[in-house]
């Protein structure tokens, strides 16, 4: 097989062919800078990871959302920076995307230099549908060579190239290849080479007929250029490749088909993101506890070592565990995009998602959304327009994520403990409820916020062609680091204030309240006169006191504090102060919420996996100071639709703001979900009481 020889580049830089030595130290010189560019589906990305391999790294263009990848290499001993620009289909700087591709390739761009040399990707099955972007980066005059990708499904749709005549028409160097198989890598990575020892600059052919009167509108021009130099070159379309997509889309576009065609692609997806994914998740829960228990079996007990554990291990560990799911929902769109059918799922969609305001492609976000609005939130990057793509980012955390599944099981047992029909349908209902107010924010956002009318999906159906298990798998550990590094440092910030917040100012024995210090000094008699006949019976008194202890400590911390402070707030939804702190901490992270109420019910940490009925009882139990029950029907009620509405996720606000590239985004989408969440249980809760729930 052949491929492009590279190495990963060091910091040692030589000169490079074809340019003066600079004044660095012994002529040390920039590596060049190759730059692609190309349609979607072209396989540039494909050709781009062949090439760098794991090398590459993905940051925003300065000042914008737009993401490009960047990659230090050496190509035969020779430093090269090889930059890929996002798939385009021409470069006239109307979208974000066009705008910087074009900057970067005029030398525009503050970090990166005007290119080197100019790789145009253009699809080998669909040639002349290509050449319009292939006319346009013709004319920026730089060193050129057009790639006649997927050469190896050109040959098999019985489509000739014919290299030689190709770059007589264009006036620069064509080379066959395959960026899938590695065929014509060799023959690429020569042609580069020459055209950084010599370059030389594109002839562009006089019948493309761009004077000043077609420069602003000259479509037609480009397009009647494009068929003659398909005409003159001798390329012949591909029928039979073409044959067999028509076949499959007549299945998987169809208005009858279509859409339950794609609910069962979506179901398989869904089921490998909560199967497949479930056995490295549960690894990764037990690396970190057994990491926390070896760190607490070292480091004395005290602050240090609850910061330790609580804090740091507990704060990474609980981003890490969702990474799998991440991981496995990434292979898969990228598979699914690779294959040509992501395309035809966002056409199906279209219709659909137009009367709520958002294009095709918002749905396969929000259906992903599911599993966890992070990755969905990534991959809304689909979505072209910035307009439509802000509204899907915006709504897409009330869609209900695994995050929510906790709350809702807690409540929802506390509900209906013994009808399983019951809470059937109240967890059915929580899910649609999340769906309907996100459809309902996107049709409300885009007839104030983000006014304008969503933009006719116009949309590239490509051929059918097997996916890149490789391509898959460097794009998902690219999207897998990016996650670490942008979500995970947020998430450990988070942690540790929240353990500051929950461990100080610490409570003496002096300021114990003195109930609480009468119910402890009667537990540890009480363990004391059974330790020698009932050892066990003991341990729990002891245990119980500690709880007692604990959650009295809570209470006197800040974030018990705060709960005080909050709670006339949060009364008229039917939440005490205790449920008021649970709400603060689950700010960080909606499932928090549950072992927050076990310790401040007394519980501990671990009564939540331990022993379910003891949490139940304990919540069942819990009055007001004037002995009413607080977790009534009502109660329950409005707390399951303030954690279906509510944005408690702070790291899904800082992948908002990355996407978005503002806070302004994340501060608005925290304000209204958080409106949205106290309306919608202010309303439940006094209703239900009203009806003799509460």
């Amino acid at each position: 097989m052949s491929t492009i020889q590279v190495t990963v580049g060091s910091s040692e830089r030589k000169p490079t062919p074809g340019k003066a030595s600079g004044s660095g130290p012994s002529g040390a010189m920039e590596p060049a800078t190759i730059v692609l560019v190309g349609n979607p589906n072209a396989g540039k990305t494909t050709l781009f990871n062949r090439i760098t391999g794991l090398r590459a790294k993905t940051a925003n263009f300065p000042g914008t959302t737009v993401e490009h990848r960047l990659a230090s290499i050496k190509l035969k001993d020779h430093p090269v920076r090889v930059l890929d620009l996002p798939g385009l289909y021409s470069l006239d700087a109307v979208t974000p995307e066009e705008k910087v591709a074009r900057a970067a390739l005029l030398g525009e761009v503050d970090t990166l230099p005007r290119p080197d040399v100019c790789l145009l990707v253009v699809d080998a099955t669909n040639f002349e549908r290509n050449l319009f972007l292939v006319s346009q980066a013709l004319e920026l005059k730089l060193p050129t060579i057009v790639v006649a990708n997927q050469i190896d499904l050109a040959r098999t749709a019985d489509v000739h190239i014919d290299a030689a005549k190709l770059t007589k028409e264009l006036g620069c160097p064509v080379i066959p290849a395959s960026a899938r198989t590695g065929e014509g890598l060799d023959a690429l990575s020569d042609a580069v080479l020459a055209m950084l020892d010599k370059p030389q600059l594109p002839v562009v052919d006089s019948t493309m007929c761009m004077c000043e009167s077609c420069r602003g509108c000259g479509y037609a021009a480009r397009y009647n250029w494009a068929e003659q130099v398909v005409t003159r070159s001798g390329v012949a379309p591909a029928e039979s490749h073409g044959q067999t997509t028509e076949a499959i889309d007549r299945v998987l576009t169809h208005p009858l088909t279509g859409i339950p065609a794609f609910a069962l692609v979506m179901l398989v997806t869904f089921m490998l993101i909560f199967w497949v994914a479930a056995y490295p998740m549960d690894m990764i829960d037990a690396l970190f506890t057994h990491l926390g228990d070896f760190v607490a079996g070292i480091v004395p007990a005290g602050d240090l070592q609850s910061l330790l554990v609580n804090g740091v291990i507990g704060g990474v560990g609980g981003m890490l565990i969702f990474l799998p799911q991440i991981c496995v929902l990434f292979f898969m769109i990228a598979l699914l995009e690779d294959s040509g059918y992501l395309a035809r799922a966002a056409f199906v969609m279209d219709k659909l998602m137009h009367k709520v305001g958002l294009p095709g492609k918002a749905f396969v976000p929000m259906l992903s959304a599911h599993a966890c609005a992070i990755p969905a939130i990534m991959s809304s990057r689909v979505i072209e327009d910035h307009r439509d793509r802000l509204a899907t980012v915006l709504v897409i955390p009330l869609i209900t994520c695994s995050a929510r599944v906790p709350v809702y099981v807690m409540l929802i047992a506390l509900l209906f403990p013994h009808n399983w029909l019951y809470a059937s349908l109240t967890f059915w209902g929580a899910y649609v409820l999340g769906i309907v107010a996100a459809v309902t924010v996107a049709f409300v956002l885009k007839k104030t916020l983000l006014p304008g009318k969503t933009k006719p999906m116009v949309i590239e159906l490509p051929n059918y062609r097997r996916p890149s298990l490789r391509n898959a798998a460097i794009l998902t550990l690219d999207r897998a680091w990016v996650f670490i590094k942008q979500a995970g440092t947020i998430i450990l910030f988070i942690s540790v204030l929240l353990w500051f917040l929950g461990t100080y100012p610490k409570m003496s024995a002096s300021e114990t309240p003195a109930p609480v210090a009468q119910q402890v000094d009667s537990l540890h008699a009480q363990a004391d006169a059974a330790q020698a006949a009932q050892p066990e019976l003991a341990e729990q008194l002891n245990a119980e006191a500690d709880n007692l202890i604990a959650a009295a400590a809570l209470e006197h911390s800040f974030a018990g504090r705060i709960g005080h402070v909050i709670q006339p707030v949060f009364e008229p939804l039917g939440f005490d102060w205790k449920i008021s702190v649970g709400v603060v901490s689950s700010f960080a992270a909606r499932e928090v919420v549950v072992s927050t109420l076990a310790v401040i019910y007394g519980l501990g940490e671990d009564a939540a996996d331990d022993d379910q009925n003891s949490v139940y009882a304990a919540l069942k139990n819990s009055t007001w100071p004037d002995g009413a029950p607080v977790f009534t029907a009502a109660t329950c009620l409005s707390m399951l639709v303030f954690y279906v509405l509510a944005m408690q996720c702070l790291p899904t606000q800082a992948v908002t703001r990355r996407e978005t590239g503002s806070w302004k985004w994340p501060a608005f989408q925290l304000a209204y979900m958080t409106a949205l969440a106290y309306v919608g249980a202010l309303i439940v809760y006094q209703v239900a009481a009203a009806m003799g729930l509460g």
